[in-house]
């Protein structure tokens, strides 16, 4: 599309709030949960423009539990309800401002309001960014879609009018059109395998009758085999000695492979202090069994409890082995916050906002400029994204911000598109065939090598040129 289109200025009509259960196929804990199944939410936009033209957009996101908010007196359904307020009162914004605005300026108008409707609520900044998240990829969505153009092409036109702006004033200055012009968004990720809590790293690993004998691979190893898989993400429990055991069995298969692979650790807040997970990388280091997977690992994320994460400086830890923020990464200044204790990256996911990871990834860029050094980065990680339109535009953001490798766990965790309706399944498949294959029975994520084809994300729109069924869908609750 011409790269001098100007950035439309928009209402938003209409916000229609769905969802509809997932049930894994395997159990997954990460920190303080195990999840067994979970309900995933979706929006739908209508846009108007000024001149009056229409379209809808839509984007999809898991309700998880116990990562927004990990209070151990909440029930699950408690932080359904949190994520779930969110959308309500971002919703309400949206529909009753009166002025058209650009996709950006939208969001960051209402981004003050957000945080302090959820504050009256108790809600943390973590939770309320989960709001703006969907609805404004759904408000993106439907621009695109009005102008016939792709996520790609529309960022790099700054089609949503990212300027500098009060949500990050320590950007005054920089030129986003300069930079958004400039990336290079990617055809193709690796997929960074995710090895929970309690996966099993081996047949014997599991219990009689535990195997689930969907035709999917279930231990670490047949993981490996199956899907070819270089880089791994993992789950590290906040015990230092249970640690070490663990990771010496799965480096004892990683290490397997002739080939390098590589790694990174996930405290997931498990640990309490920056002398924890300090004396958990030491033993590490200290470990032969472990030799290859410390120089394999790339960094360290979040491993300190988000009360004091952000409260100690890291820099010791972060010299030996990067050090990222998480879910410290709350609102839009904790990454400069971070880089002052001594954080070297903080994680791009789309559930705490892509405009968010735009501003953290030009953020990268003027303070490596000025380092004149590659000192800070960003990571891709997952909230055990869904086959469909979560993932997709999940791909889309990391291929954006030229993220070689991203964390996928939810096509390890969940059977695909098995429970969707037969023609949800077949219309992805058609529209996006470099991603998608049908295995097992069901339409699934297409893994090479290790690596995810995403090319036909290039399309009109937010990287989706399917729908859900929507009829399959049912009211928020």
């Amino acid at each position: 599309m011409n790269s001098r289109v100007s950035p439309p200025r928009v209402r938003v009509r209409e916000v229609r709030l769905t969802e509809r259960d997932v049930r894994l196929r395997l159990p997954f804990r990460f920190g303080v949960v195990t999840l067994t199944e979970s309900p995933q939410a979706y929006v739908r936009v209508r846009v108007q423009r000024e001149d009056g033209r229409e379209a809808w957009g839509m984007s999809a996101e898991m309700l998880a539990a116990k990562w927004f908010d990990k209070n151990p007196l909440l029930t699950n359904e408690d932080n359904f309800v949190q994520l779930r307020t969110s959308l309500r009162i971002c919703a309400d914004h949206y529909v009753t401002e009166s002025t058209p605005r650009t996709p950006f300026g939208l969001s960051a108008t209402h981004y003050g309001d957000q945080l302090r409707a959820c504050a009256v609520k108790q809600l943390n900044p973590l939770i309320a960014s989960y709001g703006p998240a969907l609805i404004d990829r759904a408000v993106l969505d439907a621009v695109c879609r009005l102008h016939g153009a792709s996520f790609f092409d529309a960022m790099a036109a700054n089609l949503p009018g990212m300027a500098t702006d009060d949500v990050a004033p320590d950007l005054v200055g920089f030129d986003f059109d300069a930079f958004l012009r400039g990336l290079k968004p990617l055809t193709a990720v690796h997929a960074r395998h995710t090895v929970g809590l309690v996966d099993p790293i081996i047949a014997a690993d599991q219990a009689p009758g535990a195997r689930v004998n969907d035709g999917l691979p279930e231990t670490l190893e047949e993981v490996v085999t199956e899907y070819g898989h270089s880089y791994f993400k993992l789950k590290v429990a906040g015990d230092v000695r249970a640690d070490l055991a663990r990771l010496t069995s799965i480096a004892a298969v990683l290490d397997r492979a002739d080939a390098p692979y590589h790694a990174t650790l996930d405290g997931n807040e498990q640990y309490e202090s920056v002398e924890g997970i300090t004396e958990l990388w030491t033993a590490m280091e200290r470990a032969p069994a472990l030799r290859r997977l410390v120089a394999s690992t790339l960094f360290i994320e979040q491993p300190i409890a988000r009360k004091t994460a952000l409260a100690r400086d890291v820099s010791a830890l972060s010299a030996r082995r990067p050090v990222i923020i998480d879910e410290s990464d709350a609102d839009m200044e904790s990454f400069v916050t971070a880089r002052a204790r001594g954080y070297r990256g903080v994680s791009s996911k789309s559930c705490k906002g892509f405009y968010k990871s735009v501003i953290n990834a030009a953020r990268c860029a003027r303070w490596n400029a000025d380092a004149k050094a590659p000192a800070y980065f960003m990571s891709a990680e997952d909230l055990t994204t869904q086959a469909g339109v979560s993932v997709q535009q999940d791909l889309a953001l990391v291929a954006l911000l030229g993220l070689h490798h991203v964390e996928r766990n939810g096509h390890h965790y969940v059977n695909g598109m098995a429970a969707l309706p037969l023609a949800e399944q077949n219309a992805f498949l058609k529209a996006h065939p470099d991603l998608y294959a049908r295995t097992a029975g069901a339409v699934r994520l297409r893994i090479l090598e290790g690596r995810l084809a995403i090319g036909s994300l290039a399309c009109p729109g937010y990287a989706v040129a399917a729908e859900p069924d929507w009829a399959a869908t049912r009211p928020m609750g």
